[in-house]
């Protein structure tokens, strides 16, 4: 499977029913880079009222997973580390993901998310990742 347009993406994006949950909106999706944006809800709060650090995790592997895709096509996440940085508080969140290289066997990837409240964007988690390119199972059932 080719490498897929920020249109593609953004359409595979609405068929995960998670990431439609949770609010993910493909803002940019091309030449290795992405950008999601999620808004606040109190579904999405740990018991302190932070972004629960399990979606923290999914944003930024969600955008390197995007970014990946518009290089080497579909990929799975083999490995990622997260460092977070501050309580995730805002009324919306802004992941923006790179590759920095892409291979035939491994994709490395790099993500960072900010908390937005009042205009005001706060760096609150990093991470690094390996993805893996596949070749998608055309008879695999659809979601």
């Amino acid at each position: 499977m080719a490498n897929l347009t920020e249109e593609e993406i953004a359409s595979l994006n609405e068929t995960a029913s998670f990431n439609r949950w949770a609010g993910f909106k493909v803002i940019k999706a091309e030449g290795g880079e992405a950008i999601l944006e999620m808004p606040w809800h109190p579904n999405c709060g740990q018991y302190a009222g932070h972004l629960h650090a399990g979606l923290v995790s999914a944003l930024l592997d969600t955008v390197c997973g995007f970014a990946a895709v518009t290089r080497a096509g579909p990929v799975v996440t083999s490995q990622m580390s997260v460092n977070f940085l501050a309580p995730a508080t805002g009324d919306s969140f802004r992941a923006e993901g790179k590759i920095l290289k892409s291979g035939r066997r491994q994709v490395f990837g790099d993500a960072k998310l900010f908390a937005i409240q009042d205009d005001i964007s706060t760096l609150v988690a990093t991470a690094t990742a390996v993805l893996v390119p596949i070749e998608l199972d055309q008879k695999a059932p659809k979601p």
